[in-house]
């Protein structure tokens, strides 16, 4: 099955008006948005294609799609997931993504995500703390590296909100993957698809797509 809404990305980035080149516009870069260095990679680092998620804690379409996303991941062993926080939803949103953020100087990202992503009901910043210390994070400990790390941390959501806002997106969640935009309602084989679509790109166009 052909996926019709499939959008090369990073060439309606570029159709967008002129702007000065300046460090701002490199967030825009295709390894800016796939392979941003501060955000840890799940799945496979080294896959051959990476799916980027744009996502909120406290969407609950984003929680609906995290177990599609894993079993993806589970039975392709050549996928990289790249979450990118995107807080639109209120301050809860905003507390949760610079909490996770700052876990993985204690190697607990993972960890992290995946309690809050499943959590159901109503964030406050009580409720995350609690979920994230029963998933076995020092959340005493990740407040101290947020402090210490606020700067990145701010850059980052900075980045990804500035790519998303370029994009065009208008809510969580949205994916790309390979070089693709599709869309965010996909089911586990709808998402294999679209990786073997963006396979192909890649290797028709020379490209490495990852």
């Amino acid at each position: 099955m052909a996926l019709a809404a499939m959008v090369l990305v990073f060439e309606s980035a570029q159709t967008a008006p002129a702007q000065p080149q300046s460090a701002d516009t490199d967030v825009l870069s295709k390894d800016a948005v796939l392979r941003d260095p501060e955000i840890p990679a799940l799945g496979n680092p080294n896959g051959d294609i990476t799916i980027v998620e744009y996502f909120d804690y406290q969407c609950p379409y984003c929680k609906k799609i995290s177990p599609v996303l894993d079993q993806v991941i589970s039975e392709d062993k050549k996928v990289r997931l790249v979450l990118k926080d995107w807080p639109i939803l209120g301050d809860p949103s905003g507390y949760a993504a610079r909490l996770v953020l700052a876990t993985k100087y204690q190697n607990k990202y993972e960890a992290a995500h995946r309690a809050l992503i499943v959590k159901v009901g109503r964030l406050t910043e009580a409720v995350i703390d609690e979920t994230l210390t029963q998933a076995g994070v020092d959340v005493t400990k990740a407040n101290a590296d947020l402090a210490a790390n606020k700067a990145a941390i701010e850059a980052l959501l900075k980045r990804n909100n500035e790519q998303a806002e370029a994009f065009g997106f208008r809510g969580t969640p949205v994916f790309i993957v390979g070089t693709f935009r599709v869309p965010g309602g996909l089911t586990a084989e709808q998402f294999k698809q679209a990786i073997a679509d963006a396979r192909k790109a890649a290797k028709q166009g020379g490209a490495k797509g990852k």
